[in-house]
């Protein structure tokens, strides 16, 4: 999913600001993120909290948002982990009663989707798992 497409959802506005893409989007150039990758965003109990993960073919980078920091306004910080360093984990799917549940762990990350999310989830996972692999990335 694109980062402009998690903007676009609008499931938390205020998470996705223009402040909070001012610190953001440096973060993400320096480590050779192109303007508007394909990523996927993982929120933490609130959404002041959040991280970014995206592949790119120098390795996976990961950056983390805080919304609102104490008398410093939005906060982003990232790393670039060469593929060769990566850690990953099991990939599952689980389908019961017309229920699906795909679950997998990159970095100490576990990504979740549920329901039609599953699909969105699954394609990026094969583009991770092709790039590390130095596969060409399906579709």
């Amino acid at each position: 999913m694109l980062l402009s497409d998690w903007r676009a959802a609008g499931s938390h506005p205020a998470a996705m600001s223009p402040k909070v893409d001012s610190v953001l989007e440096p973060v993400l150039s320096g480590l050779g993120v192109p303007a508007d990758p394909d990523c996927w965003i993982l929120w933490g109990d609130e959404p002041s909290r959040w991280s970014l993960i995206t592949p790119t073919p120098a390795g996976l980078v990961t950056a983390n948002v805080r919304v609102s920091s104490p008398q410093e306004g939005p906060r982003a910080n990232g790393k670039l982990v060469r593929w060769s360093r990566v850690q990953i984990g099991d990939y599952s799917v689980e389908i019961n009663a017309g229920h699906r549940v795909l679950s997998f762990q990159v970095e100490n990350q576990v990504l979740h989707g549920v329901g039609d999310e599953c699909d969105i989830l699954a394609a990026f996972i094969l583009r991770l798992l092709a790039l590390m692999d130095g596969r060409p990335t399906p579709g």
